[in-house]
């Protein structure tokens, strides 16, 4: 089976790199990176041309642009099967406000939350839930277009900063997590809960980014969460949507039940990276299963121990950052037992450089939550480039219950 994988960052990588684990499977990726390129055969050109070029007989969307952009009606138009929503059900990452008046409109627990078309209107209206006060844009921002406001003074200078339509909503209490389920249109197979650190900095400190780094725990959410979850969250928006696909729940569990924050339409990054690493199951025949219609009764098998990925970002990420550093260590890195996902790289005459602002993701496991932490950064520790930083708390809050506060340094 010759699968093509959309994308080009580290949650491609993890997928390309699980699916060549998969007997008898062939992978491709339009357009890949050099990590990719180790275990299966990049392509330039246009998705769909890629596809037809190699008589693709599934297709894997990794990023939110071309979903939104209707990327799989596309495919499916020509009769190419993909796993992924239409264009309208990608609206529910695509904008933010659809997404808040869906949630609304079905009755599923959400923040509560104004809309406004400019930022002169969100002025007025920022003391409505007092602070700290959540500010979203409408559209994609790259995960980095939510900024959580503690004072006025917070919230003005984000707002000079978010352009066109916004939401504020009121900032919810508990303990976040990312919950993302398999989808066939009816069929719903969840993923084992994962854990990501949005901020750039230890502690929850600094600006949002795409994400600094993920771990999947079985002790994220116990069965009877995952239950209330799937219940409350998930199957009401596979029904009234018939969503196919992976649908992301990012999601804060409050004193009163799981509260989504928002919606993604697609596997998580770096959330994948760890998803990738723990899963037991074979993938191929799951992802071929949910592009036609055949996930009743599948169910995923998960290592016991969890996984950990740490990513490594360029020096001024999520800011201004620079690029064409040499990468060294990512031999030694591997030679731990680690694996390192590519994310931000392209080759160069030493071997990879940095091309972007999230550059690597090292992903390790073990038999509990501090053996993972500990062996990611263990492999961290053999990885350079100039200007190379990363967060030394991964796994923070669930190393809580062990007391451990920090191993990653």
């Amino acid at each position: 089976m010759k699968i093509l994988v959309i994308g080009s960052g580290g949650r491609e990588h993890a997928l390309a790199w699980k699916l060549a684990q998969s007997p008898g499977v062939e992978v491709f990726a339009a357009p890949g990176n050099p990590g990719i390129a180790q275990v299966g055969k990049c392509m330039a050109g246009e998705p769909r041309e890629a596809a037809e070029a190699i008589g693709a007989d599934l297709t894997v969307v990794g990023p939110e642009v071309p979903l939104v952009a209707g990327v799989v009606d596309e495919f499916r138009s020509r009769g190419l099967k993909i796993v992924g929503p239409n264009r309208a059900a990608a609206r529910l990452e695509g904008s933010k406000i659809f997404a808040k008046n869906f949630l609304t409109k079905r009755k599923i627990p959400t923040a509560e939350f104004v809309t406004m078309e400019n930022a002169d209107e969100a002025r007025a209206a920022l003391d409505r839930f007092g602070f700290p006060v959540v500010l979203k844009a409408d559209g994609l921002a790259a995960g980095k277009g939510v900024v959580i406001a503690h004072d006025r003074a917070e919230a003005e200078g984000a707002l000079a900063t978010l352009t066109g339509k916004l939401v504020i909503e009121e900032f919810l209490q508990g303990r976040e997590v990312s919950f993302i389920a398999l989808c066939d249109g009816k069929n719903v197979v969840p993923l084992a809960a994962t854990q990501d650190h949005k901020t750039v900095f230890d502690g929850d400190q600094g600006p949002n980014t795409g994400g600094m780094g993920a771990y999947c725990d079985a002790a994220i959410l116990d069965e009877a969460q995952t239950r209330e979850v799937m219940d409350r969250v998930i199957r009401p928006t596979v029904e009234a949507t018939g969503f196919t696909g992976f649908l992301y729940a990012g999601l804060m569990m409050t004193a009163a039940g799981p509260k989504v924050l928002e919606f993604n339409v697609r596997l998580g990054d770096p959330e994948t990276q760890p998803l990738m690493h723990r899963m037991t199951s074979d993938l191929a025949p799951v992802l071929l299963a949910a592009a036609t219609g055949g996930l009743s009764g599948v169910q995923l098998e998960w290592r016991s121990g969890p996984s950990v990925c740490v990513v490594l970002a360029s020096g001024g990420y999520p800011g201004a950052y620079e690029t064409g550093k040499p990468i060294q260590g990512i031999e030694a890195a591997e030679a731990t037992g680690a694996t390192v996902f590519q994310a931000g790289t392209r080759p160069s005459a030493q071997g990879v450089e940095t091309a972007g602002g999230r550059v690597l993701g090292v992903t390790s496991g073990g038999a509990d939550l501090p053996a993972a932490v500990a062996s990611a950064y263990a492999a961290v520790r053999q990885i350079h480039f100039d200007g190379m930083h990363y967060r030394t708390d991964i796994g923070r809050k669930g190393l809580q219950r062990y007391n451990i506060r920090n191993v990653g340094t």
